[in-house]
């Protein structure tokens, strides 16, 4: 709200307490950077909405420079005065800890990894692979540990790094070019924030919560974006029931979940009643098949005998399933990025 009312310098303040807090917002640090130095350190634009080069303010930049250093001066201080640095960065970017985690996090590297599991399957059934040589259960046992992939080319943490930064790129250069205000940088903040969670290393669960919030902004101010929202909301609030995982809290889960998505439904169909359905009959296909899902996994599969020998199987089926549509979500924000300007244009012409 402080970019929304233009006050630059307090929300360089807030955001770096907020990042020095809890490093994972580290995945929207983009968007902050590159619209704080496009529109307040240029004070100036082009009549095409260029940028203006020469209307650069080194005292502004100055001023937004020290800003950020001196809380990040105040947050690590103790630890260079210690000479922890090197212990605190190995926490805070813990690589050993494996591509995954225990439970896949509903992402690009999700489906790679199912890709992975369904090729060495095929290949020990076909006698193409050697069985002793196929790593079976090393990303599915349970543990947070470095694994290899048995078919598929193995991925580094600078493969992800790689990944992320070629993922969040057009956005950035889109708001850099064309800022288009709060709501592009709340467009670009959203895409960086899905991105990295697609393509990022050993990405948490609940960072998917980092671009469904905001994203709800974005849901009232078209029925596009709403209808992306629905999507994604849905099945990233329904990736975390694993986390929730004793039988007491079964209920409440799919209680809460069903209230709010139920109210997100009727409220945005209320909103954009004059523009048609918010969702394509294959969507609304593939957000229904989150109640098969969910019977068959906490239903059906612990009664199978299959539950003793595979019992990661429904962490598996939950993560693979909801990464098709976070995945979705994501190409369909993109393609939502690039072409509204082009209709606004279009518009006013």
């Amino acid at each position: 709200f402080s970019i929304w009312q233009k006050r630059h310098l307090e929300s360089a303040l807030l955001f770096a307490v907020l990042l020095n807090f809890k490093h994972i917002y580290l995945y929207i640090a983009p968007a902050y950077g590159i619209y704080l130095l496009r529109c307040y350190c240029f004070t100036a634009n082009n009549p095409d909405l260029s940028i203006r080069w020469r209307s650069f303010s080194i005292l502004r930049f100055l001023v937004l420079a020290f800003i950020v250093v001196f809380v990040f001066v105040v947050s690590f201080g103790p630890f260079i005065y210690l000479g922890q640095i090197p212990q605190v960065l190995s926490r805070l970017f813990p690589f050993k800890r494996g591509l995954c985690h225990a439970y896949w996090a509903p992402n690009f590297w999700a489906l790679y990894n199912g890709v992975d599991k369904a090729l060495s399957v095929i290949g020990v059934k076909m006698q193409l692979l050697n069985p002793d040589l196929v790593r079976t259960g090393s990303m599915t046992g349970g543990l947070v540990q470095e694994f290899e992939h048995s078919v598929l080319p193995s991925v580094t943490p600078l493969v992800t790094l790689i990944c992320t930064f070629i993922s969040i790129l057009p956005s950035v250069f889109g708001l850099w070019f064309r800022p288009q205000g709060p709501q592009g940088f709340l467009r670009c903040l959203i895409l960086c924030a899905l991105s990295s969670f697609m393509f990022g290393w050993h990405v948490h669960e609940k960072a998917i919560l980092l671009a469904i919030l905001p994203l709800s902004l974005l849901a009232v101010s078209s029925a596009k974006d709403a209808g992306i929202y629905l999507i994604l909301t849905t099945v990233g609030h329904f990736s975390l029931f694993p986390l929730l995982f004793t039988p007491e809290e079964l209920p409440i889960k799919i209680l809460l979940m069903a209230i709010f998505t139920v109210f997100s439904f009727s409220s945005l169909r209320a909103l954009f009643r004059r523009e048609g359905k918010l969702l394509s009959c294959m969507e609304v296909l593939y957000v229904s098949g989150l109640i098969p899902l969910e019977i068959l996994c906490e239903i059906i599969y612990p009664l199978t005998p299959w539950q003793q020998r595979l019992p990661f199987i429904p962490l598996l089926l939950t993560s693979v399933y909801c990464a098709l549509g976070i995945a979705y979500s994501w190409i369909r924000l993109y393609i939502s990025a690039f072409t509204r300007p082009a209709a606004t244009l279009k518009k006013r012409q």
